[in-house]
């Protein structure tokens, strides 16, 4: 077995916690954008965890950031960023939320093997169902709310931008709105955010096209589990952005899983919603107003969380 590297480099680290597809791909992503002097990458599958970390360490020569390392849950503690995407990864035929149980116990114990995590450090929950898991990694680690979200629709929205894109042949980049609620099922297209160059959403497209592209964003992640097994290039893309947000300390407006208190009527709950993202974390919930059509559907995802929540 390969000794921890004990860290030498000074800076901001990154710490994430799984291995597997998300987090080995997300650590390498991490490394490519030179965000931080160190990441390290923790798993209970150390032969796992060793073998990600001497295949991304290959790529250094080509990256400006110091290491990229394993190491030992405790060594997370004193991480400025901690990235959460230990999990059971979602299966054919299976939704998000079949997977609570198992992955509400594995965060439990993430954060029984972590301890006193460092005050100023922000946690990224990126392990699904991402909602539930970002609520209670809020109540386990002892960190304010805002210093503790979730990717929430990040990668809805992603989806998002780039179907219109390629329906309108623009660049993605150049298509603004959000998807909003669960990460899941229940998460819906307020049309009322969209728009491309300044034209609304509801006028470049109809209701059914509008129904459409928001079908096929929802379920594409079924087409790709179907296809290849999990999904993990575009999430970690989108984890990579929100470190850089709280890195840089950007004060960016973006998709996060956070804790509502009377939003849109929805309270209690972590949802996707469009937020403030800086060093602090979630930095405030920025205010969109919902038709009444979609204030509807917001609720309805909220309660099919609070469902999860209740149990």
């Amino acid at each position: 077995m390969l000794n921890k590297i004990q860290s030498v480099c000074p800076a901001q680290k990154i710490a994430i916690i799984g291995a597997g597809a998300v987090g080995a791909t997300t650590a390498y992503t991490l490394m490519f954008k030179n965000l931080a002097s160190e990441v390290i990458l923790i798993d209970v599958n150390e032969a796992k965890e060793e073998g990600e970390v001497l295949d991304i360490s290959d790529g250094l020569c080509f990256a400006e950031t110091g290491c990229v390392v394993g190491a030992s849950f405790k060594d997370a503690a004193d991480a400025d960023v901690i990235i959460l995407t230990a999990g059971a990864a979602q299966k054919p035929g299976e939704t998000r939320l079949d997977l609570v149980n198992k992955n509400k116990a594995i965060c439990a114990s993430v954060f029984k093997e972590i301890g006193k995590i460092k005050s100023t450090a922000v946690i990224i929950v990126v392990a699904n169902p991402v909602d539930i898991v970002t609520y209670m990694a809020q109540e386990l680690s002892g960190l304010p709310l805002g210093q503790v979200f979730g990717t929430g629709t990040g990668l809805d929205t992603a989806r998002l931008k780039t179907a219109i894109g390629k329906k309108l042949g623009v660049y993605p980049q150049s298509v603004d709105g959000f998807v909003m609620g669960e990460h899941g099922d229940s998460e819906f297209v307020p049309w009322s955010t969209v728009s491309v160059g300044g034209v609304s959403g509801g006028k470049l497209f109809s209701e059914s096209e509008q129904k459409a592209i928001a079908d096929d964003v929802r379920t594409e992640v079924y087409e790709i589990i179907h296809r290849k097994g999990a999904t993990f290039y575009g999430i970690a893309a989108v984890t990579t952005d929100i470190v850089e947000a709280v890195l840089f300390n950007q004060h960016k407006v973006m998709p996060a899983s956070t804790r509502l208190n009377n939003y849109n009527g929805v309270s209690g709950v972590c949802l996707g919603v469009p937020a403030v993202i800086g060093r602090s974390g979630v930095e405030k919930v920025w205010s969109v107003e919902l038709t009444a059509g979609e204030k509807k559907r917001f609720k309805k995802s909220a309660e099919t969380i609070k469902q999860y929540l209740k149990k």
